[in-house]
């Protein structure tokens, strides 16, 4: 999986939101940053800069995770 290059932007309240929920369902089922790094293809660091807010997920991030999870991704329209 390819990941985005150059200068991100700061993470907006949905972004933040999703990082947070993210770290509670980790905390909540035993997943380390680590564990679920291997599962998506992600890099650690890539998925460890996005849960401290730092960089914002990508939609692709967000389907991924929530496909390795088992979370039910919202239908849009």
């Amino acid at each position: 999986m390819s990941m985005p290059s150059g200068k991100q932007p700061v993470p907006g309240p949905l972004a933040r939101e999703f990082s947070t929920q993210m770290n509670m369902v980790m905390e909540r089922e035993g997943i380390t940053k680590a564990k679920r790094a291997t599962a998506t293809g992600l890099s650690r660091n890539y998925v460890s800069k996005r849960l401290r807010d730092e960089v914002p997920f990508t939609l692709n991030d967000v389907e991924t995770i929530c496909n390795v999870l088992g979370i039910q991704l919202p239908k849009l329209g």
